[in-house]
């Protein structure tokens, strides 16, 4: 008998004595084993951006989200990034992106109601405690670029009345006036302003003791509810000393720096400590996915013009998110940003309403327990992409095809890490169980189904060594 019908027979016996475990549908990763086998958020684990622009007023989000937690931590979602929690200047209709009183999470009378849009601080801590008790960490998001809401105050240094009197918040926590915001005597301006709304001096070290240099600050109050870390908006309004020097304080955190500029971003990244959402990446896959033009990306990728492909300790990767969603062919740009490296972030919607949860849930189930390691593209034309993740610690690697063609798709392709092995396709996309035995010489052929999602053809395929599970 020869080696490869050896190796074959004993596959097909440890299958049927049940040491290949891939239990949940045949040809499919299983979608429930992610709450064992999750990384942690450090380890660059899957975050779910736990809202949308304008979720549902009336004070109900915090126990939706709660609600969705079980679900989050069976398809093995490591954190959960949450809006910001702080009374706005909107009241019951604020998205939390125009702060008014910071120590508000929802327990005050002001700007016409107790609760936020979200809910109470009760409800608040009782979402994050759930989190916790099911191994997920929750990222705030951080709107301290500017406050909004504040009374009229004559200013003299505009010469005018500015709404810069915010001594009447009803927390009694982080009063200020027209010294705390630009122009101030100590500078005109920083680095930027958003909306018009009075952008808050960072440099001063009373707003630095209320936001995040001291045990009463704003940073600590959220601490002391549960808080893991941070997303911090509109960082190009101050300067990435103030994350640092936060982050000296409080843990982790990634930045909103929106631009394709990746010098831009990296420089911010380093010099704040923090990681940075890879918008140059974004941009580039709608290029890639929505007009068929997968060379576009591959050149970004090899020629260092995204995050990911500088540094992708740095990237946060994303499909969409609460401001902006351009790429509709989200399924080939899902397969990429979770079998690629960087941190993956899924939207809220894409997720529970419009695109298939279990073909999600089976992509971060592959993300944690076979993306690892760097990558190496072997093959890509205009409809196609396929590369290899090498492997690093407990994840094997794998082999990714995405095909944006209306046809089956099958090539020839060079894996030589994967020679001699047998290697099975984990999304169950071409029907069933499939599994290739590479040769000795690292040569496979790969297939990929039609993209056509309406169909149930979703386009690509994701190869790893069998039996994993």
């Amino acid at each position: 008998m020869s080696a490869k019908k050896l190796l074959a027979l004993l596959f097909v016996l440890a299958v049927l004595v049940g040491v290949a475990v891939i239990p949940a549908r045949v040809g499919i990763a299983p979608v429930s084993a992610g709450a064992t086998s999750r990384p942690s958020l450090e380890e660059g684990g899957v975050i779910m951006q736990a809202f949308y622009w304008d979720v549902p007023a009336g004070g109900i989000w915090w126990d939706t989200i709660r609600s969705k937690i079980p679900d989050w931590a069976s398809a093995g979602i490591s954190a959960i990034w949450i809006p910001p929690a702080s009374k706005g200047m909107s009241g019951a209709y604020s998205m939390g992106y125009d702060p008014y009183d910071f120590f508000d999470l929802g327990e005050y009378y002001q700007k016409g109601t107790v609760e936020t849009r979200f809910g109470s601080k009760q409800e608040l801590i009782n979402m994050i405690n759930t989190a916790h008790s099911y191994g997920i960490k929750v990222i705030a998001d951080i709107v301290i670029n500017h406050r909004a809401g504040g009374d009229l105050e004559w200013n003299p240094f505009t010469n005018s009345y500015t709404w810069t009197d915010f001594s009447k918040v009803a927390s009694g926590k982080y009063t200020a006036n027209y010294l705390d915001f630009h122009p101030n005597e100590v500078k005109c301006c920083d680095e930027g302003t958003f909306g018009g709304f009075p952008d808050i001096a960072h440099e001063k070290s009373w707003d630095q003791y209320w936001l995040w240099a001291s045990q009463k600050s704003y940073a600590a109050y959220l601490r002391s509810i549960g808080i893991d870390a941070w997303r911090f908006d509109y960082v190009k309004g101050y300067g990435a000393w103030v994350v640092k020097d936060w982050l000296k304080w409080w843990a982790l955190a990634v930045g909103e720096y929106w631009d394709t500029n990746v010098d831009a971003l990296l420089n911010w990244a380093y010099s704040s400590g923090a990681k940075v959402f890879d918008f140059p990446l974004y941009y580039k896959m709608d290029e890639a996915f929505d007009n068929k033009n997968i060379p576009a990306l591959v050149s970004a990728l090899q020629n260092g013009q995204t995050v990911v492909s500088r540094d992708p300790f740095k990237a946060v990767t994303f499909v969409a998110n609460h401001d902006t969603d351009i790429i509709w062919n989200k399924y080939p740009a899902y397969a990429f940003i979770l079998t690629y490296e960087g941190q993956p972030v899924i939207f809220y919607r894409d997720y529970e309403e419009w695109l298939n949860k279990d073909r999600l849930k089976n992509l971060i189930w592959i993300h944690n327990n076979l993306a690892g390691g760097s990558t190496s593209i072997v093959y890509y034309d205009n409809d196609e992409l396929i590369f290899v993740r090498n492997g690093y610690g407990n994840k094997p690697g794998l082999i990714t095809y995405i095909n944006l063609g209306s046809s089956k798709v099958g090539r020839w392709v060079y894996v030589p890490k994967f020679a001699g092995s047998c290697i099975h396709e984990y999304t169950g996309n071409l029907g069933g169980w499939v599994d290739k035995y590479v040769g000795s010489n690292g040569w496979v052929y790969l297939e990929a189904p039609a993209h056509d999602p309406a169909k149930g053809q979703y386009g690509y395929s994701v190869w790893s060594y069998c039996g994993v599970g």
